[in-house]
Formats: C-alpha cells, sequence, structure tokens
C-alpha cells in the first residue's frame, strides 16, 4: 500500500468546468422566463453544468444518501441528548426504515447506504446492509485521549476514500452526506474552534432535541478541553482527526476529498459534515466547489464553518434532526435546478 500523502489532492482536485457554467449562463439568458425569476435555481443549475461538464445539464438520475456511523466516548460525559453508546439504535432505525431520513429517502425514492466506522457494538449485532469499514468500537475520549491511533486514523480515511470511489464507481451523481453518531456534533464542533481560532462557548450548540443548561456546560468544557489537546497539531489536518476527531469524521473527511477528485457533487448536511468539509478544505482549497450546504442546523459551529468555506445554505426551516434529514430536504430543490436547467426550451 501507497504512503499516504494529502499534499496530492491539492494537485488531483480540478474545479468544475468553468466554461460549462458560462455556456450554462448564456443559455439560460435565452430562455423565455426572465432573469432572476427562478432565484438561487439558476445558479444551482449553472453550478450542475459546470459539475457534469454538460450543457444542457443532465437530470439527477442516481443520487444516494450516505450515513457514516460511528459513536465518541465524549458522549459518556452526558453532552448529547442521547445515550452513550446509542449510535446502534440510530443505525438499526434507519435500516429498518423508521428514521426520519428513511422516511424521506424512501418519499424521494432514493436509496441509503449506511457505513460501520466506530459503532459501539460487536459487529455482528448490526443488521444485514450495513457497510463494515470499523476501525474500533467508538471513538476515543477526546478531552482527555486521542480519538484514534495514528494507524486507525489512516485506515478511516483511506475507507471514506474507497466509498467514494465506489460511489463514482456505480454512476452516483449526487451524494446526500450525513452521519450517525452520539457525540458527534461535540467533536464537529471541537475540530471547527481549532479551525477558525474560535473559543468553546462559541462553537457549542444545544443539539438537535435542545439540551438544558447543565448538559450545555459539560458540552462546552469538554469542548475546551479539547481544545487544548487540538491546537498543538492544527497543521497535520490527519493527526488533527486522530487527535479530535473521531472514525466517523475521519472517514467523511476522506471521503469528501476523493469524491471532489472523481468529481462527484456532494450535499452536505449538519455540523459534522461541515466540520469534516473545513478539514478538508484544509486540504485542498478547490475541494469546496463541489460541495452545497444542504440546511442549516441551528448549530453554532455549523455556521462558522459554512463562512469560512463560504458554503450558503440552501434551507432554513427550523430542521435539527441531523442524519442527513437537512441534505435530503435539499435534494428536491437540487433535481428541481437540473431539470429545469435541462428541459426549458430557448427561444429562437
Amino acid at each position: 500500500m501507497s504512503a499516504l500523502n494529502l499534499d496530492d489532492f491539492a494537485h488531483l482536485i480540478e474545479r468544475p468546468d468553468g466554461g460549462a457554467r458560462r455556456d450554462a449562463e448564456e443559455r439560460r439568458a435565452r430562455l423565455a422566463l426572465p432573469p432572476g425569476a427562478l432565484g438561487r435555481l439558476d445558479e444551482l443549475g449553472a453550478w450542475l453544468a459546470a459539475a457534469q461538464q454538460q450543457v444542457p445539464v443532465r437530470p439527477v438520475a442516481q443520487p444516494r444518501v450516505l450515513l457514516f456511523a460511528g459513536d465518541h466516548g465524549v458522549a459518556g460525559l452526558g453532552v448529547s441528548s442521547r445515550l452513550a453508546g446509542g449510535t446502534e439504535d440510530l443505525v438499526r432505525a434507519t435500516l429498518d426504515g423508521a428514521s426520519a431520513t428513511a422516511v424521506l429517502a424512501r418519499g424521494a425514492g432514493v436509496q441509503v447506504r449506511v457505513i460501520d466506522m466506530a459503532v459501539d457494538c460487536e459487529a455482528d449485532e448490526l443488521p444485514g446492509g450495513v457497510t463494515r469499514h470499523r476501525v474500533r468500537r467508538g471513538s476515543g475520549r477526546i478531552d482527555i485521549e486521542d480519538a484514534l491511533t495514528a494507524e486507525e486514523a489512516e485506515a478511516a480515511f483511506r475507507a471514506g476514500m474507497a466509498v467514494a470511489d465506489e460511489e463514482a464507481d456505480a454512476g452516483t451523481d449526487m451524494v446526500v452526506l450525513g452521519d450517525l453518531s452520539v457525540g458527534g456534533t461535540t467533536t464537529a464542533s471541537t475540530l471547527i474552534a481549532a479551525l477558525c481560532g474560535t473559543d468553546a462557548s462559541v462553537v457549542t450548540g444545544r443539539g438537535g432535541a435542545g439540551l438544558d443548561d447543565l448538559a450545555w456546560m459539560r458540552k462546552c468544557a469538554a469542548i475546551r478541553d479539547a481544545l487544548r489537546r487540538a491546537r498543538p497539531v492544527l497543521g497535520d489536518p490527519l493527526t488533527l482527526l486522530a487527535a479530535v476527531g473521531g472514525a466517523d469524521l475521519t472517514a467523511i473527511t476522506g471521503f469528501l476529498l476523493q469524491s471532489a477528485v472523481r468529481r462527484t457533487p456532494v450535499i452536505l448536511d449538519g455540523v459534522v459534515s461541515a466540520a469534516c468539509a473545513l478539514v478538508a478544505q484544509r486540504v485542498a482549497f478547490r475541494a469546496p466547489d463541489w460541495w452545497l450546504a444542504g440546511q442549516t442546523s441551528g448549530e453554532p459551529a455549523q455556521a462558522k464553518a459554512l463562512d469560512r468555506i463560504a458554503l450558503n445554505p440552501l434551507l432554513d426551516h427550523g430542521v435539527t434532526a441531523g442524519e442527513g434529514t437537512g441534505a435530503l430536504l435539499a435534494l428536491p430543490l437540487v433535481r428541481a435546478a437540473a431539470d429545469l436547467a435541462a428541459e426549458l426550451p430557448v427561444r429562437d
């Protein structure tokens, strides 16, 4: 196996096709609808044309929901509304079709793929249908120890790259990206605070279900302690992910970068995918050109990360469920933009 050199991504990732974008904008100017009538859908249509290198664009025909799953040791401090080690239940509900993500995906006719990176249970206790790339049972408690060893971090990163290649080879033309985790927002907020140079209190949110004041203070303290461990390794993204990330976040970062290499567009979900996108941007500055932000989650860390990456969320409906729901809600908007750009006739 060749050594993993993250610097390679900066050379391998190209921007979406600027010529195709200009052609799409010129075609839009010849539509019967006046300029501005479609609002942001015009911008999305031009972005899709650049990503596909094609005008008119193709409809988004083969999207897929990808959920990277893992538990986080920091959840044992009571920083989440869910019980520590509860990711197994989230995986089971999703694959049983009983989660919000599963319902939305079913309605949109989109398949859901769950990748086990660090779920804290015996591997054979998970239901069938899980993609198994587990590097450990649960990631370490980041306030006092590394989330992963260097070897585990590299294995998780490579697993994310492998999933990106599998999806590209299968013809997936849009990825709806999310996570299934307990404690993941604490880990993600730590990464964002470290990379943005902010204090723990600035990025500490109350989670999807809303933490009470005591739980918020515990979460803030955990992020503060983890930041002390993160700051000395800010110059090395993979070491940073090993120190205060986790197997699922490390895999998502590898996935995002390799998807950009393979020219696969991705819709980001909440704070976890935003944190991984911020790390990936540090590796390859052109990578964010291949991503959309689905919806604002209400987490202050997500807002800070997206601002730094210069991504403007497509939706803001107050949905805080996570697990890919925000990105899934944005998918019909992206599909509508593609259909309009592909099918509206131009004036003679």
